[in-house]
């Protein structure tokens, strides 16, 4: 059944009752013990994970150099980005488009997509990702750094060349799917 006006209607259903073994969360990116990675010369830092949602979505604060970004891929979960400072240029489905702070991008779930900082200055944002589970796939093939304005370490050789293979194995495994530039 749908309602021309909001689209589908759903079943009503109770709201089920409060969950007491789950907590509030409150994390600044500074926080000791939050989970900082460097992957592809950027630097991620795990805000609200999995485990802290119920497996229900995770938030990534990003800091993404010159140059910096993921190379073309898709997943089967929903991604939304929301730039705070910089502008990213965003390669969706084919079509290029130039996201500035302030706004908010959100990549649907199956969608080719990429992005990358082609700016003189680094481009902070935050990425939501439902439901969880990219954090764990950057946490397997990242690095860890110190805090979350660390530099990524730049790999390159044999070294780019490992990382790349282990990315590509399991990527899979993360509902994750590297696609040709």
């Amino acid at each position: 059944m749908t309602d021309d006006t909001h689209g589908p209607v759903l079943p009503i259903a109770p709201i089920p009752p409060d969950d007491l073994t789950r907590h509030l969360t409150v994390v600044s990116a500074d926080d000791d013990g939050l989970t900082h990675i460097g992957l592809v010369g950027d630097t991620y830092t795990v805000l609200i994970s999995g485990q802290d949602t119920g497996g229900r979505f995770c938030l990534i604060d990003m800091l993404i150099p010159p140059g910096g970004g993921p190379g073309p891929h898709r997943h089967d979960f929903e991604e939304m980005f929301t730039l705070l400072e910089g502008q990213l240029e965003f390669t969706f489905r084919g079509q290029k488009l130039m996201a500035r702070a302030g706004q908010t991008v959100n990549v649907p779930a199956n969608a080719p997509h990429f992005f990358s900082n082609a700016c003189a200055d680094t481009v902070h944002l935050l990425c939501l990702c439902a439901p969880a589970g990219q954090e764990e796939f950057f946490a397997a093939v990242g690095d860890r750094v110190a805090t979350r304005t660390s530099v990524a370490p730049r790999l390159d050789g044999d070294a780019l060349a490992q990382r790349l293979d282990k990315i590509r194995d399991l990527a899979p495994r993360y509902r994750n799917e590297l696609l040709d530039p």
